[in-house]
């Protein structure tokens, strides 16, 4: 989002759908103007740029596109920064930028960040061709249809990634944990917009679910709380599980009903360490139910902000699995180059309303809590056809997902044995496919949709289980 012409008295989120890991930047007076920093550029470093630019223009063995050598030249400056969240855009992927935030886009729906020069998953899109694929936070996306994302910028690289509905991308994936990447074939396709998922319950007890913080995200969870109240909800959950962000200020909105008037929601802190606190505006009491947030490593930024804010200053419980760990804030200097063209520049902290930085490190639950061995299982590789006697990764994963589906192995250590053989013709006969005993594409495929369908079964949800029993003794208790 890009606000040109005015000053906006507002704290931001900048979200690069599926483009980039949410970038949380600050429009404001006290922020927006960073200061001169020592060695000022003299005219001398303004000649050596010239003569380099020169040199390569004249000498240079092909002829050579100016503006690509004057983006280079600022891609490298930020670039020696060695901050994965200060980057450059031309003014072509600004445009795209403005337009992809503004609106519906298509693509494969993955948050993505450049992480140690990898382009690495941040978290997968609700409902969007990504999840389906069983892509999950922290994969490593090594190359697009054979092409390699190794040295592209995170811009460069999510232009490969992105594309029209219907149209295939081939991704080459490293899941944490494995040594050889797997390739996943992704259907491009319209991302889904809607943010906000609400349902009431057993024992009266309501669950919204938020997916990233757009611009009706706060409306909408406004609208789905009101409802759950009028039907006589006794506690809430909040999942913020997969969030990787969005506008801060719909996360202010979202908060300040169950925070005391006057109390931190966030607070940000500038290069000399001064702290410029946002307080809720709550005119009301606060919301006396009980609540818990759901998080994992797929929270970021924006979600967050929203986990810090109720443990901290509403005494909400978190439960689930650390969080990803974004925790600076960037301002967008677009008006300032003149061609349409921006710089994103890291210029501040964010910190919780405690003053806890969490930036790289995360925010740990209250209640730790591990999802089921198939939450994170890779997709098979499907290079071969898994057979009796052979012994390799995929067939640790089948190893893994069978006992998910109902079907009991004896083993999980990769080696195919009988009992597996067993398994397999089990899921076979009950799937109307040739009962042979063999792993093809088709039963792989197949192994894998069913899979995507346990991990959203609820029954399966060890965190979600877990902050239903904690609502439960609350209001047992009588708080």
């Amino acid at each position: 989002m890009v606000f040109k012409g005015r000053t906006v008295l507002a704290f931001i989120v900048l979200a690069m759908f599926a483009s980039s890991i949410l970038t949380l930047t600050i429009v404001s007076p006290s922020f927006a103007t960073v200061e001169a920093p020592q060695g000022e550029v003299t005219r001398k470093d303004l000649d050596k740029v010239t003569k380099a630019y020169e040199i390569i223009r004249q000498r240079y063995l092909e002829q050579v596109d100016h503006d690509k050598i004057i983006d280079g030249a600022i891609q490298g400056m930020l670039a020696s920064l060695e901050d994965p969240f200060s980057t450059y855009m031309t003014t072509k992927e600004a445009k795209d930028f403005e337009e992809h935030i503004s609106s519906s886009f298509q693509g494969i729906g993955a948050e993505v960040s450049l992480d140690n020069g990898r382009v690495t998953i941040v978290s997968p899109i609700k409902g969007s061709p990504a999840e389906k694929s069983g892509l999950r936070a922290r994969d490593v996306i090594l190359s697009v249809d054979g092409e390699s994302l190794d040295g592209l910028t995170l811009n460069e690289a999510v232009a490969k990634i992105r594309g029209p509905k219907g149209t295939e991308a081939k991704l080459s994936v490293l899941r944490s944990g494995t040594s050889e990447p797997v390739e996943i074939v992704i259907v491009r396709d319209d991302i889904p917009i809607e943010t906000v998922y609400a349902e009431m319950l057993e024992d009266s007890i309501g669950k919204i679910e938020i997916t990233q913080f757009s611009f009706q995200t706060s409306k909408r969870f406004e609208e789905e709380l009101s409802k759950l109240e009028a039907q006589g909800m006794k506690g809430l959950i909040i999942d913020v599980r997969n969030d990787p962000g969005g506008l801060l200020d719909q996360v202010i909105h979202i908060v300040q009903p169950f925070i005391e008037k006057g109390k931190p929601i966030v607070q940000i802190e500038d290069r000399n360490g001064k702290r410029q606190p946002t307080l809720s505006k709550n005119p009301n009491p606060a919301k006396a139910y009980p609540v818990a947030v759901l998080i994992n490593q797929g929270s970021a930024s924006a979600s967050e902000i929203l986990a810090g804010a109720l443990k901290e200053s509403a005494g909400s419980q978190l439960i689930g699995e650390k969080t990803y760990g974004k925790g600076t804030v960037q301002v967008t200097f677009e008006k300032e180059m003149g061609d349409g063209s921006n710089i994103k520049l890291t210029t501040s902290k964010w910190l919780t309303p405690d003053g806890n930085w969490i930036n790289k490190t995360g925010i740990e639950p209250d209640m730790k809590v591990e999802q089921p061995e198939i939450f994170t299982v890779r997709p098979f590789s499907k290079q071969v056809t898994l057979t009796y006697d052979m012994a390799n990764e995929d067939v640790k994963v089948l190893q893994t997902m069978l006992p998910a589906l109902g079907y009991s192995v004896s083993r999980n250590d990769g080696y195919f044995d009988q009992q597996t053989v067993d398994a397999v013709k089990a899921f076979q006969t009950d799937n109307s496919l040739t009962v042979n005993g063999e792993v093809d594409e088709q039963m792989m495929g197949l192994l894998e949709s069913k899979v995507i369908e346990a991990i959203r079964d609820p029954n399966n949800d060890n965190q979600l289980k877990a902050a239903v029993q904690y609502l439960r003794e609350k209001l047992a208790n009588g708080n």
